[in-house]
């Protein structure tokens, strides 16, 4: 027998060599699984390594000040891993995943467990800081100038802007001719040869310092009283532009009985831990205070005082229904317009899709700011239009009435366009066949384009129900929340919890951060409680028209 005189077919391979005709390049190791390495990726490369790097060492220094052992050993690990994921050829796929999860845990994750963990606490107006942080506010409050108490020449100085920069006491010590610089945070000495003193001791000019003229200083007069330099003895207090005193703290902390004392009356307040203040036997608090965890107490009170339960209870009603009228009212005017544009029998439809596209176009805030005037009840718009004398924002119903039309001239462009790229999606055969069967338009619209335009459009009005629950910018520029009860002006009729939340945290009475993060907490829960059961829906809706 005789062998073929032929090569290899094509299901063989000689050993040791590639298939010929293959087209694969000759290469080895990793080279085949890697694009090469331009100098423009490299570049780019060493540029955001070099910035990670930056910000880890600017972060370092406030930990290790602060004695933040924990977080500055998860900055390390957190920049090594960094270094060594992109400086290496594997982990492809993380090295996408990690800038999106970094971002996810500063900016999502992490202000929701901060916010979380404010609402366990009495952070607020007259509890920011610590215990020490409170008695030194609180001695330094007391300070009296006594006889023998000690004058300076007095300089008013910033190290910013003369009209808005941080105003500090530039001092000049009478017995010894020393200048010193004062603020919230103590007394300093100055070097004598970074500083120029006219006669009688009156600081001119002090390197790092702008000395503010007599024009500069009274314009901030109010800031200038206020400013309270601690030191050794008491305090050093202004006495007009040109003169300070140091007082003496009247009010002192007594480490045995862990109270303050007041030197004139003698009245006596004792620390309360729980609630973060001093008192005295008969209720009073001091009104300095120190930041305690307290529990559950503000969910407590959210629930339970009625000072607190009424407004949010009742909020919370308004708050469902502001947030499902605007949605659905918005959703059924878009999506009649888009079902009329949508008719093949219309003309000029891309020419109404431009003007109906229009409060779309708008900057939001600023048609909110337009209709507030055109609702004015003297000379705004809608009442000179149409002959009325309605006073929109002075009735709860009507100013509720007009933020609600508000929000529909402003959201059914966007429903507008989404339904009009649903129906777009819609096969026109399914509706020629309901109308085969003899079904009229409203039935086919009914069994037919309504279910799918739902299951394209649910989670977009999920979203557009969550957006409008938090929509603090309808309310804010157009009623503030009003119109507010005589008995309560920290609750009007069109707030919705956010607002409420927000007039609780900076309000006059004093900001209550811990209270805010409470009500922020319930918003949180219902928005998610809420989505959760909707989008369990949608997912049967999808199953059942799939």
């Amino acid at each position: 027998m005789s062998t073929p005189l032929s090569g290899p077919g094509p299901a063989q391979q000689v050993p040791g060599r590639e298939p010929v005709g293959s087209g694969l390049p000759r290469s080895s190791g990793t080279a085949r699984n890697h694009a090469p390495i331009t100098v423009t990726g490299l570049l780019v490369k060493v540029v955001l390594l070099g910035l990670v790097a930056g910000i880890a060492i600017w972060a370092a220094f406030p930990l290790i000040e602060a004695e933040k052992w924990a977080g500055l050993a998860l900055l390390a690990v957190t920049t090594a891993g960094l270094f060594y994921l992109y400086l290496t050829r594997r982990h492809v796929p993380a090295k996408y995943l990690v800038p999106g999860t970094l971002f996810l845990i500063a900016f999502q994750v992490f202000p929701v467990l901060y916010t979380a963990s404010t609402a366990f606490t009495n952070f607020g107006d007259g509890h920011r800081g610590s215990k020490d942080d409170a008695v030194v506010a609180i001695q330094t409050a007391s300070v009296k100038q006594v006889p023998g108490s000690t004058e300076y020449a007095l300089s008013i100085a910033t190290t910013g802007d003369p009209a808005t920069g941080p105003l500090v006491f530039l001092v000049t010590d009478p017995a010894t001719g020393v200048v010193s610089v004062g603020d919230a945070e103590g007394l300093r000495r100055l070097d004598p040869a970074d500083v120029t003193v006219a006669p009688g001791g009156k600081v001119t000019a002090a390197d790092g310092y702008t000395v503010l003229n007599f024009g500069q200083a009274g314009a901030r007069s109010q800031e200038i009283t206020d400013l309270i330099v601690p030191t050794a003895g008491g305090a050093i207090r202004s006495t007009g532009l040109t003169r300070a005193y140091e007082g003496k703290a009247m009010r002192a902390y007594d480490a045995g009985c862990d109270c303050v004392r007041d030197a004139e009356s003698g009245r006596i307040w004792t620390a309360d831990e729980s609630s973060g203040a001093f008192v005295a036997a008969d209720g009073e608090r001091l009104a300095q205070g120190w930041k305690v965890n307290v529990g559950i107490d503000n969910f407590a009170r959210v629930l339970t005082e009625p000072a607190i339960s009424g407004p949010f209870f009742g909020t919370l009603v308004w708050n469902f229904a502001f947030a499902i009228g605007s949605t659905g009212l918005t959703f059924l005017l878009g999506m009649g317009i888009a079902l009329a544009l949508h008719s093949p029998r219309m003309r000029g439809t891309n020419l109404y899709r431009v003007l109906l596209i229009l409060p779309y176009a708008m900057p939001s805030f600023a048609m909110l700011l337009v209709w507030r005037d055109m609702f004015n009840t003297d000379f705004g718009l809608i009442n000179n239009l149409f002959g009325l004398g309605v006073d929109w924002f002075g009735q709860d119903w009507s100013a509720r009435a007009a933020v609600l039309l508000v929000q529909l001239w402003l959201g059914y462009p966007y429903m507008f366009l989404v339904t009009t790229g649903a129906l777009q999606a819609i096969p026109r055969e399914l509706t020629e066949a309901t109308s085969v069967d003899g079904a009229s338009p409203w039935q086919s619209f009914r069994a037919v384009v309504l279910p799918l335009l739902l299951v394209a459009l649910s989670p977009l009005l999920i979203a557009s129900f969550a957006y409008n629950f938090n929509n603090i910018n309808a309310i804010w520029l157009t009623t503030e929340g009003g119109p507010f009860p005589a008995d309560n002006p920290t609750n009007g009729a069109t707030d919705l919890l956010i607002t409420y939340t927000y007039r609780l945290a900076f309000g006059a009475q004093g900001a209550e951060f811990g209270m805010a993060a409470a009500v922020s907490i319930f918003i949180f829960a219902i928005v998610a409680t809420v989505s959760a059961i909707s989008f369990r829906r949608t997912r049967k809706q999808e199953e059942v028209y799939s």
